[in-house]
């Protein structure tokens, strides 16, 4: 009988590795955000964009459609931006103060910010590639993935909710005709249609994050419920194998 109490210490450290190991199962420290993409100056477009962070990388996934095709004889080459340090929000039509019809890039300023994040299909993200044309994206209908460097200025407005993406391009016969005979306001050598904004979508948390544990079957949950069933599984452990121990007992004591 002296010999019972050794059957219970490796019960016990059962029941403790259980416990120790539950932090392996804490969610990482990616981040996802999304953004629905809405016309904006009559362009009829829209689109997705999603984006997942990890470290200082992060990763776009963007799908357009109806967006103006041709420019010059050429696909129509659309620049596209994260937006930060302003409202984050898409402006409304009242931000057309000169009131020709179109809420040009500078007009939607106030509403969206500068560019932090130029979504390039190569080389440069930072706002310097702003307005380069041969890293735009093409024609009426396109998909964008592309992983980069994320700068901290738009790391910063992702997490304060204030980043805005913003995809310029329209069609100048869509446009009243002192809009069509206007320069750019970025561009002065470019019609002022070549940068105006043709979709806007404010970027959000997304909804499409997995949470920790059960997703396949819908049982979901934090990291902190996971390791509260993790202590309690480690519990169970111990006291089942404490009611062996009793149950041993109880058979050596009656012979």
């Amino acid at each position: 009988m002296k010999k019972t109490p050794f059957l219970i210490i490796p019960a016990l450290a059962l029941g403790a590795a259980v416990l120790t190991a539950s932090p392996a199962l804490a969610a990482t420290d990616d981040k996802s955000y999304q953004a629905t993409l809405d016309a904006i100056n009559g362009s009829n477009a829209s689109g997705t964009a999603m984006f997942t962070v990890s470290g200082d990388q992060i990763t776009v996934k963007q799908q357009v459609s109806g967006l103006a095709a041709t420019f010059n004889d050429a696909p129509y080459p659309h620049v596209q931006h994260i937006h930060i340090d302003a409202m984050g929000v898409c402006p409304t039509p009242d931000a057309d103060t000169n009131g020709d019809g179109v809420i040009s890039t500078t007009e939607g300023g106030p509403s969206y910010g500068g560019i932090g994040t130029t979504l390039s299909t190569s080389g440069d993200t930072s706002p310097a590639a702003g307005t380069d044309l041969t890293l735009a994206g093409m024609g009426s209908d396109y998909t964008y993935e592309r992983t980069f460097t994320l700068n901290p200025e738009t790391a910063a407005a992702l997490d304060a909710g204030t980043a805005v993406v913003v995809v310029h391009g329209l069609d100048p016969a869509t446009l009243s005709q002192a809009a069509q005979d206007a320069p750019s306001d970025l561009v002065p050598s470019l019609p002022l249609a070549a940068t105006s904004p043709a979709l806007c979508g404010e970027v959000e948390v997304s909804q499409m994050d997995m949470p920790v544990g059960g997703a396949q079957t819908g049982g979901g949950g934090s990291a902190t419920n996971t390791d509260a069933g993790m202590y309690a599984l480690g519990g169970g452990l111990v006291l089942a194998a404490g009611a062996t121990v009793l149950a041993r007992r109880r058979v050596l004591a009656g012979r």
